[in-house]
């Protein structure tokens, strides 16, 4: 078992009290995953209180919980700390502190999980590489990340999120990346922010968190260059150009994007991803920027990212049907701008039919009718048959000409029998939506197998 934490890492990391002399190889916050010799910590949440499951955790072979009640009891285990969310928090900054590789930031208003795991597949070629896993990019997920980092870790990627004012400082002041990445600017979380230029503020906050020297990998076509330039100049860092533009640092030039994936020139050399979209070459291309900031060889990372693969929700193309039709699983979340570029991928895919099942993108406040009708020029250009569901889709649906008309209702769990009805062999459809509009009601049928050829 390597050791992650040891009992007098874990005092001084936090100013807690652990009477056990102990060592910790993992840390959970879920006892349903916990692995034996894990640190258990026991936060609390808006609907949960992981101090109710003390015992499940030392049954299950945690070696330390950390706790702040002082009804948990008196169990050599128990690492007692004045707030286990600040004691998370602190663990994430001791594991910065120690770390001694180099360090990437990552955000953006879409496609930060999917450059992070593009990122963690080309450091993977080169060393030693930590990432987080799924979307953990808040104030709990930031700090996770960085205290499960093994010692041995040479590159790690931390993915930053928000969807409110001055949530990116303080978790770029505890990442304190060498390099910032920044996927995009667009309208996600535009009803909490007011304007892109307002989000686009947000996100240079991590490249105002850049040492002197630092890089900012940034796309050439944002429309925000002046406001990335004061963020890097506030921290005497580098902007780093990436796109399709004769302005970019890094450019894209022989694209070809098809069914099977892209293929394109970066820095000399010819990059191909086995997977569809012009959204993934230039998140591609954003990786490949990022080891260039830190001058390392690209050859064995672009080898690395023709097996890379995109994950169940976001982007991942699957048989259904019994092989005869296929899924294109976009599910996980949604923004104006990943529809679009869902739906630019959806218009590559061969098919008899093109299906696209839509449910309402959240967070947009007074900007939400018009941020949805802007899709209906894309709907009509790349969709022979679109479903919809949820309020704000009812406008799109009703906007859509009547021969692209499938069936709108209220939310996906009434919708899901309705699309496997309408199914056929040839078919090729896209289901995507924002999280709370639980699109994953619809794909699971699917992939089990609910409609029929």
């Amino acid at each position: 078992m390597s050791a992650l934490w040891t009992s007098a890492e874990l005092r001084e990391a936090t100013g807690g009290i652990l009477d056990g002399e102990l060592v910790v190889s993992g840390i959970s916050i879920d006892t349903r995953s916990l692995e034996p010799g894990d640190l258990f910590i026991a936060l609390v949440g808006e609907n949960s209180d992981g101090h109710a499951h003390i015992a499940t955790a030392l049954d299950k072979g945690a070696a330390c919980v950390m706790v702040h009640d002082s009804e948990a009891g008196n169990d050599p285990r128990l690492l007692h700390v004045a707030d286990t969310l600040t004691g998370l928090q602190a663990l994430g900054h001791a594991a910065r502190a120690r770390f001694t590789g180099k360090m990437v930031g990552v955000t953006g208003s879409v496609g930060k999980t999917t450059t992070k795991n593009m990122l963690h597949c080309a450091f993977s070629a080169l060393g030693p590489t930590h990432a987080a896993i799924a979307s953990y990019n808040n104030h709990w997920g930031v700090p996770l990340t960085l205290a499960r980092m093994p010692r041995e870790t040479a590159y790690c990627v931390a993915e930053i999120g928000m969807n409110h004012r001055g949530e990116i400082a303080p978790l770029a002041a505890m990442v304190r990346p060498d390099v910032a990445v920044v996927t995009t600017i667009g309208s996600a979380h535009l009803g909490y922010m007011g304007s892109i230029e307002a989000i686009a503020e947000e996100k240079s906050d991590l490249i105002a968190a850049l040492p002197e020297g630092g890089v900012a990998v940034v796309p050439d076509d944002t429309g925000v260059d002046s406001i990335f330039e004061r963020a890097a100049a506030h921290s005497s860092a580098r902007l780093s150009r990436v796109g399709l533009s004769d302005r970019a640092d890094y450019r894209l030039t022989d694209l070809a994007i098809s069914a099977d994936g892209s293929r394109f020139d970066f820095d000399g050399q010819r990059v191909t991803l086995n997977a569809p979209g012009a959204h993934l070459a230039r998140n591609a291309a954003l990786a490949l920027a990022t080891l260039r900031a830190f001058d390392l060889p690209i050859d064995k990372a672009i080898a690395a990212l023709a097996a890379w693969r995109p994950g169940a929700g976001r982007g991942e193309i699957q048989p259904i049907l019994n092989g005869t039709a296929s899924l294109l699983d976009e599910s996980y979340n949604a923004s104006v701008l990943s529809i679009r570029a869902a739906l630019q991928t959806l218009a590559l895919v061969p098919a008899t039919r093109r299906i696209a099942v839509l449910g309402d993108i959240r967070e947009l406040g007074e900007f939400a009718d018009s941020e949805h009708l802007s899709l209906v020029p894309d709907l009509m250009a790349h969709a022979d048959l679109v479903f919809c569901c949820c309020p704000h889709m009812r406008h799109v649906f009703d906007a859509l000409a009547e021969e692209k008309r499938g069936v709108w209702q209220a939310d996906a769990a009434s919708l899901a029998p309705i699309v496997q009805s309408h199914l056929k062999a040839g078919d090729v459809v896209l289901v995507k939506g924002s999280l709370g509009s639980r699109m994953r009601d619809i794909v699971a049928p699917l992939l089990a197998g609910g409609a029929k050829a």
